[in-house]
């Protein structure tokens, strides 16, 4: 069977259909099908609050985010003192409430986003 006429769509990462990249961290958006996929790639150090939302104009993340953690740890920090560990393995689903991000540890943070990723770091 032909894919082009099956209607099959093959996408890699590495050809990513946009790329955004920040100090610390970059995000690799796939465009498949109706779904917008990204990959976040997050280095030790890496604070959304100062190397993403300072290119955005906030203070905080304001998108919601479903996804999978593929390694490492990163938190998802709320205003009312709320701190989740993103842990490798873990699927998470963190609301557009206001939140800050941070990578905890010293190996990098790679995450797979299923929805937010197109509005995420504009």
């Amino acid at each position: 069977m032909n894919p082009e006429i099956a209607g099959v769509m093959l996408k890699r990462f590495e050809q990513p259909d946009e790329g955004r990249v920040f100090e610390k961290g970059r995000l690799e958006l796939v465009r498949i099908g109706a779904v917008v996929v990204g990959r976040a790639t997050y280095q030790p150090g890496w604070k959304w609050s100062l190397h993403v939302g300072p290119g955005t104009g906030a203070t905080r993340c304001g998108v919601e985010h479903v996804g999978v953690v593929l390694s490492g740890v990163a938190t998802a920090a709320f205003d009312d003192g709320t701190v989740v560990e993103l842990k490798e393995g873990s699927l998470f689903h963190i609301p557009a409430i206001p939140h800050d991000s941070w990578v905890v540890g010293d190996r990098p943070y790679v995450s797979l986003h299923l929805m937010g990723a197109e509005h995420y770091a504009k």
